[in-house]
Parts: C-alpha cells; structure tokens; sequence
C-alpha cells in the first residue's frame, strides 16, 4: 500500500507551542545504550525510523541511566529538525526546582536546546503543583514545547487536570497493546473527553499482560496470515486504530534491526477490516469492569 495516507495524530496547541501531527508510530529507545546492541546499531535504526517517517523519537534519563539518551542525540546529530523528541524525568526529580536541573541534564545527553515534550515518568510524592510550577517555568525558557505526563490513571489524571495549568498536558503514555486492554474501559474514554493523545508503550506486548505470547496466538496469526503481515504489523496497527471514531493513539515500538524498523514503518499504512477486528476483539476483549493501570 505505498501510496496509502499516513494516519496522523494531532497533538493540540500548548502555548507556546502551536498544534502539531505526528505519525501515528514513533520510535521507542528503552533498553538502548545498555549494551545489548551496538551502539552503531542503535544510532543507525533510529537514523533509519527518521528517514522512514517515523519522527518520533520517546526516550528518558532512566533508560541506563541516561545512555539512551547520548544514543538518541548522536543519531541526532546534523537531524535534530526532523525528530519530535520526547523524553521523562523520574518522579523525584520532578520538583520545582530539580525538574530544571534534571531537564538540563537530559538536553545536555542530547546535544539539543530544547525537548518537544517532556513528560513525568510516574506519579511520585513530590506534589503535581510543583511539576506544573517546573514545567511552566521550562517553557517560558525556550527548553521544553509542552508537557505530559507517563503511568497516570483516571485518578492521578483527573488530580492533574483540576490544578492550575494541569489542562495543558499533552499526553498521557501508558502501557497499551492488544493483550491489555484495561484502559479502553475508564482511562482512555477520560482522556478522549480531555482531548488529549494517547502514547502506547510496550504495543508490541513486550510487558504487561500476556506479554510476547501474542506473536503466537492464533487468532493474531490467522489475521496476520490473512493480511499478508507480521504479527507485530498487526499488534501496531491494532494499537493505533481510530477508537471511538478517534485517531488518537501513537504506537511507540523499539527496534534496533534494519528489517524490524523497516517493518514498524510500513505498518503505519495497514488498515484492519471490521472483520479482522472483530476476530481480534473475540479472542482479545476489552474489560467490561476497571482494571488496575498495567505498568512495566
């Protein structure tokens, strides 16, 4: 399908930053900079996602401890206008003063002056008003765009959103994939009244419920089969179907070979037939009943 639209996500104005799409796959980089893979490897399949469209590059000052993000600003090196970078900060070093300190650092890693998007890993003690106050305050200096959060449920969210300022996060990132659907049945409708995009961690079931068993299931390799498609083609264009009516789901998938970023990309452009998901929701339904956040 080579000349099939590119679903796009929209990610709504946050000043100063004015609305941006995004494709609706991006690029994931935890366990990057660990040494499981070269590094020239990983530089390269990031290197490779950007020239695929897949602009979005998620990473965070937790990943070794700051080593996937050297990794993501040497693939940036000479490119950085052709990614839309998102990183975290850890939860205790969202304060109001050490979240400044903590974003310096993750830009230093980078090689950048700025972040598109910087989100709180996890809600942690340090109170929500104090982040907003930090975050506020990095972007009236130019080095963030927006602010979102990462792991919030319908609670946190909701505590968010009533504070001052709290209205202006972008997105929420939490786990997602066909296997654990939790978040179709309070948390996901929530965020669809709020406007507000979904980032799916994990979408190709590396974590959280059922984990990799998918790749396996029958169901998912009778439609993968049908379609012609990897099972992981499959688990990311599931993720980012239109909910609802809605395209507002970012698949963030990590991958380091030539052939699996390569295959990440063309599933942007896979459309599931009513029938396909029909056969996935039967052996995969959503929860009729609130389910705890399912969390790596």
């Amino acid at each position: 399908m080579p000349n099939a639209p590119i679903p796009l996500v929209t990610l709504p104005a946050s000043a100063p930053a004015p609305a941006v799409q995004l494709p609706a796959i991006g690029q994931g980089t935890w366990y990057m900079g660990e040494g499981l893979a070269s590094r020239n490897d990983e530089v390269r399949a990031l290197q490779q996602g950007l020239e695929l469209g897949l602009t979005l590059i998620d990473t965070a000052e937790m990943y070794a401890d700051g080593g996937a993000e050297e990794v993501v600003g040497e693939a940036l090196v000479g490119r950085r206008d052709q990614a839309f970078l998102v990183s975290k900060v850890y939860p205790w070093n969202a304060g109001r003063d050490s979240a400044i300190a903590a974003c310096e650092r993750s830009l230093r890693r980078l090689g950048t002056d700025h972040l598109d998007l910087y989100l709180l890993h996890w809600p942690g003690s340090i109170p929500l008003a104090e982040t907003l106050e930090a975050s506020e305050r990095l972007r009236e200096q130019g080095k963030i765009r927006r602010f979102g959060v990462s792991n919030f449920d319908v609670e946190e969210l909701d505590s968010l959103v009533a504070l001052p300022g709290g209205g202006e996060c972008a997105v929420n990132q939490v786990l997602y994939h066909l296997g654990s659907r939790g978040i179709e049945h309070a948390l996901r409708p929530r965020m669809q009244r709020l406007g507000m995009p979904l980032m799916a961690y994990c979408p190709l079931a590396q974590a959280g419920q059922l984990r990799r068993d998918l790749f396996e299931h029958s169901a998912v390799r009778e439609v993968a089969d049908g379609l012609g498609i990897t099972p992981a083609q499959l688990l990311l264009a599931w993720a980012i179907r239109p909910l609802n009516g809605r395209r507002d789901a970012i698949a963030i998938p990590k991958a380091v070979q030539p052939q699996h970023v390569a295959e990440n990309a063309a599933a942007l452009v896979v459309e599931l037939s009513d029938e396909a998901l029909a056969r996935l929701n039967e052996a995969f339904p959503a929860p009729g009943r609130k389910v705890p956040l399912d969390i790596v």
